[in-house]
């Protein structure tokens, strides 16, 4: 049984030890925000943070982490408080949105260790890679949430979260049957 801390909760894994991170948060967690992609660790859709460090999910085995601290884009912060995720939010940097979870959690990982990174070191340490070619706008959204995060910017929070299921029914009108169809003449 491997264990070790999953957004503050500590998990006990009884999967096969080799089992990939990913499939581990994805099935056994229930934490789906952490995308499939490649597989093969090239496209950092799977994108996690192990004690601290962006980490592709998909190359690591449960049995590695033993005593680890993991963070997943569900865990980054529930309100979407996180200067990467209101940069993002502010400067429309989704598109379809299947690889963000991943950006955002390496682009977190570098921003909470660097209060100004450089073109070269976003370079670096986002080796993921979006279809959709957000590249244009994320530099300047990395470097936005560190102005944000040492309080140099500020910007309109990011939307809430979802509606939530008790506020579902009353978000969408009430379905009125269909009228009855004339009578049909012979």
């Amino acid at each position: 049984m491997t264990s070790f801390t999953v957004n503050g909760q500590p998990v006990h894994y009884r999967m096969d030890p080799a089992t990939p991170l990913l499939w581990a948060l994805r099935d056994a967690s229930n934490l789906t925000g952490t995308k499939f992609g490649c597989g093969t660790g090239h496209c950092g859709a799977c994108m996690v943070h192990v004690d601290g460090n962006a980490v592709r999910s998909c190359r690591v085995p449960i049995s590695a982490l033993e005593g680890a601290f993991v963070t997943t884009i569900e865990g980054l912060s529930r309100d979407r408080s996180h200067p990467v995720q209101q940069a993002f939010a502010a400067d429309m940097v989704p598109q379809c949105g299947y690889c963000i979870p991943g950006v955002i959690m390496a682009a977190a990982a570098l921003v909470d260790r660097n209060d100004s990174p450089t073109d070269a070191q976003i370079d670096a340490a986002i080796p993921n890679i979006c279809r959709c070619g957000i590249y244009p706008r994320l530099r300047e959204s990395i470097r936005r949430a560190a102005r944000i995060k040492t309080g140099r910017e500020q910007v309109a929070g990011a939307p809430p979260p979802g509606i939530g299921p008790e506020d579902a029914a009353r978000a969408v009108p009430a379905l009125r049957p269909p009228p009855p169809a004339p009578p049909r003449r012979r």
